[in-house]
């Protein structure tokens, strides 16, 4: 198979999308994130990559605090307006129910099925258009109708995702296999 070269693009498929919080100003505002993912498991920490020219990364640097919630495809007109639209010129404290948590400073939004409050740990600069935000998830909400067993199910909860290189967005697809245990009837040659 020949391997056709792409140059240096952000090409890790397929992408989370959420809606990333933060108060501005002591009012809520939004943007939708892609670039994101956990990148440490104890303590819990996530970590995204966004233009600190974004109003919602003004609140994150004023607070020390961010939100990061997970939209189901129910809400990917909203999810999608939200990353249209800036903040400085649209008010979007309006468009959701939000709730606090113990920080008080990362709104939340209720209709999202998870929603993640995090503390900035670190704020990275690395030369290019966006700086790295890192933070610790100091608590995790789930709504009840979107859990199994006391656990998150990903299809109760219905998210989707992003491909960048054609800008589309995909629901998740069927179940394929179980982690740690798909593996252990393969064989080696």
């Amino acid at each position: 198979m020949e391997k056709i070269k792409l140059g240096s693009k952000p090409m890790i498929y397929p992408m989370p999308i959420t809606l990333v919080g933060a108060d501005v100003a002591g009012k809520p505002n939004f943007m939708t994130i892609a670039f994101i993912g956990i990148v440490n498991m104890n303590p819990a920490m996530i970590a995204m990559g966004a233009n600190p020219s974004h109003l919602t990364c003004k609140g994150i640097a004023e607070n020390g605090t961010f939100s990061v919630n997970l939209p189901s495809v129910k809400m990917m007109e909203v999810t999608d307006f939200v990353g249209l639209y800036s903040g400085e010129k649209t008010d979007k404290s309006k468009l959701f129910r939000i709730f606090r948590g113990m920080t008080k400073t990362a709104p939340m939004i209720e209709e999202c099925p998870l929603n993640l409050e995090c503390k900035l740990i670190q704020k990275l600069s690395l030369g290019g258009i966006d700086d790295i935000y890192i933070g610790e998830i100091v608590q995790t909400y789930c709504g009840e109708e979107f859990m199994i067993a006391g656990k998150p199910d990903v299809e109760k909860m219905g998210t989707f995702v992003f491909t960048m290189n054609d800008n589309r967005y995909f629901s998740l697809g069927k179940v394929v296999g179980k982690a740690w245990s798909a593996g252990k009837s393969y064989k080696t040659k």
